[in-house]
């Protein structure tokens, strides 16, 4: 991407003779698209559409865009043959929010950082990559035409021709491996706030896996402390009133109870 920019501004200036304001001024439709389409509708259509195809919608215009200018004259007029490709040039601002969504889409928050420097510095390397071999190429390929006796600007046509063209299948290759490659990152439900004063959940009581035999056991405890405040004179408090028994007599045996 960064490459036949480049290339557009070598061809402006060695081939149709613009001066170095005027071929500012021919880039600058595409700046102004790129700007415009990342910063006012990326982020949108990526929420409403998602990262994936955003990616593929601006790999296709950029590939346009270089299939375009494989076809760019010797003599030719910047609206027609420029001005379209420079539009089209504004598939990019779709296609670098879209990389940069995937690219974090999977880094946690503790490596986010880390994740963020090593996409940019992927990307500056690879545009610096591209430059240096497209512009190679495109020379070596000027360099031969000019020995077959084409003019200078032919030759130059020519070489960057060829550079458009390898672009452009670059770009091409890049559609298809996101294509069939990349998934698009399934987002997690956001947790749903608990409501204030909402009751809490009644934890069911715990259930007693025996209980006949607990029953049981009450009931002898039951017994035996009715024994105890009883006592060994046999009083007991029913009414109000007390019974005494002779010294030596034993208090009547409680049922379900053994005196020892």
């Amino acid at each position: 991407m960064f490459g036949f920019q480049i290339l557009i501004a070598l061809y402006l200036e060695q081939v149709l003779g613009y001066g170095a304001a005027a071929t500012g001024l021919a880039m600058l439709p595409a700046a102004v698209m790129i700007g415009v389409v990342s910063l006012g509708f990326s982020a949108r259509l990526n929420a409403r559409f998602g990262e994936r195809r955003m990616l593929l919608t601006g790999l296709a215009l950029l590939a346009a865009a270089l299939g375009l200018l494989t076809r760019l004259p010797v003599t030719g007029g910047y609206a027609v043959y420029l001005l379209p490709t420079r539009l089209l040039v504004g598939g990019g601002g779709l296609v670098l929010p879209a990389m940069t969504g995937l690219g974090m889409s999977a880094a946690s928050p503790s490596d986010a950082g880390v994740v963020s420097g090593l996409f940019n510095t992927t990307q500056q390397v690879g545009g610096a990559l591209g430059v240096a071999v497209l512009s190679t190429l495109a020379a070596a390929r000027t360099k031969g035409l000019v020995a077959d006796g084409r003019s200078a600007a032919s030759a130059l046509t020519g070489g960057y021709h060829l550079a458009f063209g390898i672009g452009a299948s670059l770009v091409i290759a890049a559609f298809v491996i996101a294509f069939t490659v990349l998934r698009q990152p399934r987002t997690k439900p956001a947790p749903v706030p608990r409501a204030c004063g909402r009751p809490a959940h009644r934890i069911p009581a715990h259930r007693d896996p025996h209980p006949a035999a607990h029953r049981v056991g009450r009931h002898r405890d039951h017994h035996l402390t009715a024994e105890r405040a009883v006592g060994p004179l046999g009083r007991a408090s029913a009414g109000g009133g007390a019974s005494h028994r002779p010294p030596g007599a034993h208090a009547p045996a409680v049922a379900g109870v053994t005196r020892d």
